[in-house]
């Protein structure tokens, strides 16, 4: 079950596409709410607390550096997502492998 409430936490904070930004921005390494806020025409009070709400899901951890505050990307819950998402990756595979044999039987029995 705990696995059910930090998917549905997850799948919550990445429903926003300034979170998803942020994320990706954090894929090339730690930076400062300022920093993170740059890109975006929101104020640095609006996407801290987009900061924060990535940070209860997991998704990120923030640390303090002087006096700065670092966030940076944790994949755990991002794991999580692709294991399951598994099961309907192996689902579809085997649907498009089954297509596939089909369409290869009709084309050798093409004239």
């Amino acid at each position: 079950m705990v696995v059910e409430f930090s998917l549905d936490h997850t799948f919550a904070a990445l429903a926003d596409p300034t979170r998803r930004a942020i994320l990706a921005r954090l894929l090339d390494g730690e930076a400062s709410v300022a920093e993170l806020a740059q890109p975006f025409e929101l104020t640095v009070r609006a996407v801290s607390k987009h900061v924060g709400v990535l940070e209860q899901a997991g998704l990120i951890t923030r640390s303090r550096a002087a006096q700065k505050h670092l966030s940076r990307i944790e994949p755990k819950p991002l794991r999580d997502i692709d294991r399951w998402l598994d099961d309907y990756r192996k689902l579809w595979e085997g649907r498009f492998d089954r297509m596939e044999d089909l369409l290869r039987r009709d084309a050798d029995k093409a004239p």
